[in-house]
């Protein structure tokens, strides 16, 4: 007598006869002969790929505790059913002591910062040596991604303050440079100014010096040409006796434009007729002496 049964998708029924394997059948229908007596479903497999999430707890070359977490994905190999379902009790568990075993030895030859480094490694490596016991049962393994590495939380902060530290120094150092910069230009910047400064203040100096020759030139051609004319209008005229005259009333001219001013500020000077003819005799060295040091200038006689 028949019972009929369904296989879900993705599944495979192993079934028995007499607590002997006799089959696995794939999804759809079939029938069992005279359940349970005769033929029974032992179990179901899964033939979807499948995930164990696994935490190891170890140590790192530099004494570090660390708890490294990798997810398994496997998959049963479809034709090596019988295998995978008669060969493992629990495939978690043996999963676990296979990663545990790789994870021990790899983890141990490195630091922690390393360990960091070279996860991609880590979990080739767990791939390699954990697919090829798995692959006895028939089991193949597709990844072994490790998800996550936890250090110690005392080992964290410390990281992060060496980290913080790290980056309060550099910034430091970049506020220190970037004040060197600032000073350097700015040192830059007030020697040009000076320069700039010192040139203008040269240039000025140069030409004042060049206006105030030019008026003391324009003075001595002046009086040069003066003394020449009164010279001819009044024969026998002597020329020092003519810029004694000259002295005398530009003299006079001084004097009344001091009177006649009130803003002007009181000033002593002689006022003797002798005090005159020395003022008189310095004014005409000072025009003889300015008349020698003309180039091409000379005096009336």
């Amino acid at each position: 007598m028949g019972c009929p049964f369904s296989t879900n998708t993705g599944t495979a029924n192993v079934i028995e006869r007499f607590g002997a394997f006799k089959e696995m059948k794939a999804p759809g229908i079939g029938c069992l002969w005279c359940p349970p007596y005769m033929d029974s479903i032992a179990g179901t497999v899964s033939l979807r790929v499948q995930q164990v999430d696994i935490k190891c707890e170890t140590k790192t070359k530099d004494n570090v505790f660390v708890v490294v977490a990798v997810g398994v994905q496997f998959i049963v190999i479809r034709d090596r059913i019988h295998d995978a379902f008669y060969k493992l009790t629990n495939v978690k568990h043996q999963l676990t002591a296979y990663i545990f075993d790789v994870i021990r030895a790899e983890v141990p030859k490195v630091t922690l910062d390393d360990l960091f480094l070279m996860k991609e490694d880590l979990s080739r490596a767990i791939k390699l040596g954990v697919g090829k016991e798995m692959l006895k049962y028939g089991f193949e393994i597709l990844a072994t991604p490790i998800t996550d590495l936890d250090p110690d939380s005392g080992v964290k902060q410390a990281m992060n303050e060496i980290n913080r530290q790290e980056r309060l120094k550099k910034a430091a150092s970049d506020k220190g440079e970037a004040a060197k910069i600032l000073q350097v230009k700015e040192a830059e910047a007030r020697a040009a100014r000076i320069r700039i400064e010192a040139r203008a203040d040269a240039d000025a100096k140069e030409l004042a010096g060049q206006g105030l020759s030019r008026q003391r030139q324009a003075i001595v051609d002046g009086l040069q040409e003066s003394v020449n004319l009164f010279t001819k209008g009044v024969p026998g005229a002597d020329p020092s006796t003519v810029m004694d005259m000259i002295m005398i009333t530009q003299y006079f001219d001084t004097m009344k434009d001091i009177g006649s001013n009130s803003r002007t500020n009181t000033i002593f000077m002689p006022h003797q007729p002798g005090a005159i003819s020395d003022v008189s005799s310095q004014l005409r060295q000072g025009v003889m002496e300015a008349i020698v040091a003309a180039p091409g200038a000379t005096m009336a006689k």
